[in-house]
């Protein structure tokens, strides 16, 4: 049996100039179409606890594939928080959404006052894909949108999301290889 190293996050870039965006990217060892579809249809599974409001209370998270659709979770008796919504749905390209969580990591219900998340899936060859998160728009967080961007930037915040779903596409890859005897 092979053992395959863990996915890393390949480049991270923060962006603190006009544009003031904050961009990261991972390649997963699946196909583009699987990358996305495992994005949206895995997220409960692989979406950090630490990066909800419920925690460990999460009950599901979900990611509706469809525009005007919403990334939402599910916390403690059955309380329901809308993360973002979906603003482009182009499978197994990208997806974009208008992100309501603002600085303090406090929901944003406001659409003028939210940020812009794109995620972006190209494949390098058949087996791989590079996964690539800009999230834009900070300037519309104000007051603290400097440290929300700093956050989101950091360790703590999307290299971490996206090691968490790159750790994830490895060991279902790992699990697909095994099962198939090609482990």
């Amino acid at each position: 049996m092979t053992i395959h190293a863990p996915a890393t996050i390949t480049a991270v870039t923060i962006s603190l100039d006009a544009g003031d965006a904050v961009q990261c990217d991972a390649v997963v060892p699946l196909s583009r179409p699987a990358a996305f579809e495992m994005f949206r249809h895995d997220i409960h599974d692989w979406w950090p606890r630490d990066m909800t409001w419920s925690g460990d209370a999460l009950e599901r998270l979900s990611l509706e594939g469809r525009k005007g659709g919403m990334l939402w979770e599910q916390g403690p008796e059955g309380l329901r928080l809308d993360c973002a919504r979906v603003m482009r749905w182009l499978p197994p390209e990208k997806l974009m959404l208008r992100w309501h969580i603002g600085p303090g990591r406090l929901p944003q219900p406001d659409a003028a006052k939210a940020s812009e998340v794109e995620v972006r899936f190209a494949a390098e060859d058949d087996r791989h894909t590079r996964v690539s998160v800009e999230h834009r728009g900070f300037a519309n967080l104000h007051p603290g949108a400097s440290e929300y961007r700093a956050l989101m930037g950091s360790a703590k915040g999307w290299p971490h999301i996206l090691s968490c779903f790159a750790a994830h596409c490895e060991m279902a890859e790992n699990l697909r290889r095994f099962r198939s005897g090609a482990g």
